[in-house]
């Protein structure tokens, strides 16, 4: 099965209806971070966070479900945690 991808200039992206293997590029996937894109190069190049993503060529790809994981990994209920 291939993986899909969604064209930049498309709707907004909603991650809890992608299939989680669903390919973002990493301006999609900064989007829904809120972050920059260039952030998410600094992480992949420090490894200051494990977010997996795919590379091929010169082309970053992430995909819906390690991002969902990625945000329920870092929500918190309390500052204690």
């Amino acid at each position: 099965m291939k993986p899909t991808t969604l064209a930049q200039n498309a709707q907004p992206l909603d991650l809890s209806t992608l299939p989680a293997t669903f390919l973002l590029d990493d301006i999609q996937a900064a989007k829904i971070l809120d972050v920059t894109s260039g952030t998410l190069c600094v992480w992949r190049s420090t490894g200051r966070y494990n977010l997996p993503y795919v590379k091929v060529g010169r082309k970053v790809r992430y995909r819906a479900g390690d991002l969902r994981e990625f945000l329920e990994d870092r929500t918190r209920t309390h500052t204690g945690q």
